[in-house]
C-alpha cells in the first residue's frame, strides 16, 4: 500500500478514486506515566510518555485506514493527513484519514 500526503503518487496515474478512509483510536495514559509526565512539566524537557503515546497512537491509526483502503479494493491512499482531539479529560482521539485510489 503506497501513503503519501501528495494528492498524486509521482510516476503513476490514479485510475479509479475509491473515496475517502479514516482509521482513528482514542487513547489515555496510566495514571503512573501521568505522574511522571507532570513531574517532567516542573523540570522541563521532553515528555517521552507522551511523545511515545501519540506515536503508538499514530501507527494505529494508519494501520486502520490502510485496512479500510484495502477492503475497497485500493492500492494507495493519497491526500493522508492526521488530525487530533480531545475527547474527554487526559483521552485524545487521533484519526488518520484519506482518498483510498486505484493506481495504474
Amino acid at each position: 500500500m503506497i501513503l503519501t500526503s501528495t494528492d498524486t503518487v509521482a510516476g503513476r496515474e490514479i485510475v479509479e478514486t475509491l473515496g475517502l478512509v479514516r482509521g482513528n483510536t482514542v487513547r489515555v495514559k496510566h495514571l503512573g506515566k501521568d505522574i511522571i509526565a507532570a513531574f517532567r512539566n516542573l523540570v522541563g524537557g521532553e515528555v517521552s510518555e507522551y511523545t511515545e503515546l501519540l506515536s503508538e497512537a499514530r501507527s494505529q491509526a494508519l494501520a486502520r485506514m490502510v485496512k479500510q483502503a484495502e477492503e475497497l479494493g485500493a492500492n494507495a491512499v493519497v491526500g493522508v493527513r492526521f488530525t487530533t482531539a480531545q475527547v474527554m479529560t487526559a483521552a485524545a482521539e487521533i484519526m488518520a484519514y484519506g482518498t483510498a485510489v486505484k493506481l495504474k
